[in-house]
């Protein structure tokens, strides 16, 4: 394990998150109604920030699992690291936050998350964090203008007045749906089925940091 032994996990203030999200993630976009940070600090500075919230579409989501309470759920809507962590510390890090939110919210029953296979990544990291795989999609809500190469989603188009015009056209790519059962006993009431890692590449959805991959070539990569 190395080095990521000696990363602490503590939750921090939105305004520290947020200003490392902007600069780290992808999107360069925070989730507006995240409400529980935790950075990752290792020799004093911080390297990555975990950002929880509700979800978007909570109604929809809640029947995911059956018997859920509607605050028994919690979504990792924002990952964020720079290179400095020794290798493979995302998952260590997320399994300190979860660890954080058992002890200090124990109404929480499992956490959902998504897996932006257009523009990042197909989810490795939630595979090493023991999280369920549940759903593999073609993207149906991201948008990209061929003039500009500007992203929106549905639902920026209605919160910006921005008008879909013939320059729009859906961004190619799947998204991928992950759940992590902070309450084993959750995943009995599960309503959906869990999917096999290898359906990933069975319906050509890999991707890692913006390239297609299989995970056979991930592997190979490691190995090299």
């Amino acid at each position: 394990m190395g080095r990521a032994k000696e990363i602490i996990v503590k939750v921090i203030p939105s305004k520290i998150a947020n200003d490392f999200v902007k600069k780290h993630h992808y999107s360069g976009k925070v989730v507006p109604n995240s409400q529980l940070h935790f950075g990752a600090f290792l020799d004093g500075k911080l390297h990555g920030v975990m950002s929880y919230g509700p979800s978007m579409r909570k109604d929809e989501i809640i029947t995911k699992v059956k018997n859920t309470g509607w605050n028994e759920f919690i979504e990792l809507n924002r990952m964020a690291f720079d290179d400095y962590l020794p290798k493979n510390s995302e998952s260590r890090c997320i399994a300190y936050s979860i660890k954080l939110i058992k002890k200090n919210a124990p109404q929480i029953k499992w956490i959902i998350s998504f897996a932006d296979g257009c523009q990042c990544g197909d989810g490795t990291i939630y595979r090493a964090s023991n999280f369920k795989l549940i759903n593999i999609k073609k993207n149906a809500s991201m948008w990209i203008n061929k003039e500009n190469g500007k992203i929106m989603q549905d639902m920026q188009f209605f919160h910006t007045m921005t008008k879909k015009d013939d320059n729009w056209e859906r961004l190619p790519g799947n998204m991928l749906t992950y759940i992590y059962f902070v309450d084993k006993n959750k995943e009995k009431d599960l309503t959906v089925p869990i999917i096999p890692f290898s359906k990933i590449d069975e319906l050509n959805a890999g991707m890692y940091k913006g390239e297609k991959i299989t995970q056979a070539e991930r592997h190979n990569k490691k190995e090299a």
